[in-house]
């Protein structure tokens, strides 16, 4: 789980254009025999708010793991960032554990935070524009996985990109492994990536981080099915649901559910859609590595993998990768 970017709203009127992408992929995942909801919708302004109260919980060890480890090693990372370099932040949301680096930067940079919130990169702005007065912030609505234009003056200097969170996680190796090439690809050579990942671990600690006692995150996951009947006139009644979380060790994943207490029947723009009793809608895949894992899916998408913090007790991992300067084409 990780806070992944918040696209705008949609209508079932015209589900068929770009600007309901929301519409569309309900649409096309619920109509699968293994039916699936892809988890960035997980962030409209209810689901944000969910999502920082659990990163508060006693079991939800990721995000004050990862702020610890770059509280611990902020002036490492940012030691080869000279003056007049570029820090790129992948989804950036509030930018708050940007702060941590951006205390420990003696030189004068610019700042481009990537993110689909155009709230989100406003706010932001503005506080970082009062804590560092000098900083160059250069914000860039849009969906970073995607093409991304740099503003003209800033792309050729050296970069560093920043995609903290272990959104990473919510996919695939192989997709891992094509968006790392992409970074490269955006980046530059020589540049560098500075990226957290969560680590392979007790799957009891694993379980209860994304199925916590409070129900926090239950209430996380049931409430995509409020923004369907909120936005797309969906019919969805919550207490036919319940949350289940549960780890694949084959597939090294935290998987999340939503659960069908019984036969039932859900329109959705029109659209009738059945479920059994135990169904289950698969709303998230969390994947966690081994160091040696991760580093082999950055190696393999045209990285050097180079330094790599940890915790005391080796549950997070923030690495550092390089771009190489060869001209070499990947992917």
């Amino acid at each position: 789980m990780s806070r992944a970017q918040t696209l705008p709203k949609a209508s079932c009127a015209h589900a068929d254009t770009l600007e309901n992408e929301f519409a569309r992929a309900v649409i096309t995942g619920l109509s699968k025999e293994k039916k699936t909801l892809p988890c960035r919708y997980f962030y409209d302004a209810r689901g944000s708010e969910l999502f920082e109260d659990i990163t508060r919980l006693p079991e939800y060890y990721p995000t004050r793991t990862e702020t610890q480890i770059l509280r611990d090693h902020a002036a490492d990372i940012v030691g080869e960032i000279g003056d007049g370099e570029l820090l790129v932040e992948f989804g950036s949301g509030s930018s708050l554990k940007t702060e941590i680096l951006l205390d420990r930067i003696a030189s004068s940079i610019a700042y481009v935070p990537i993110d689909v919130s155009e709230t989100a990169l406003a706010d932001a702005k503005c506080r970082l524009a009062k804590r560092y007065p000098e900083l160059d912030v250069r914000p860039i609505e849009a969906d970073f996985s995607r093409a991304i234009a740099l503003p003209a003056d800033l792309a050729s200097r050296r970069k560093t990109g920043f995609f903290p969170g272990s959104t990473i996680g919510n996919l695939a190796p192989s997709d891992a492994q094509s968006l790392l090439s992409f970074f490269g690809r955006a980046l530059g050579e020589g540049s560098r990536l500075i990226i957290g990942v969560d680590l392979k671990k007790d799957p009891r600690v694993l379980i209860e981080a994304y199925d916590d006692a409070a129900g926090v995150t239950a209430a996380f996951n049931l409430n995509l099915l409020h923004r369907i009947n909120r936005e797309l006139g969906g019919d969805f009644d919550e207490r036919g649901f319940r949350h289940r979380a549960l780890y694949d060790p084959a597939k090294g994943r935290v998987e999340m559910h939503l659960v069908s207490a019984r036969n039932q029947r859900v329109v959705i723009c029109g659209r009738s859609f059945r479920f059994r009793e135990n169904e289950t809608i698969h709303t998230e895949n969390s994947y966690k590595y081994t160091l040696d894992q991760f580093r082999e899916v950055a190696r393999a998408s045209g990285w050097n993998a180079k330094r790599v913090w940890t915790d005391a007790n080796n549950r997070f991992s923030v690495h550092e990768l390089i771009w190489p300067k060869t001209g070499r084409s990947v992917g």
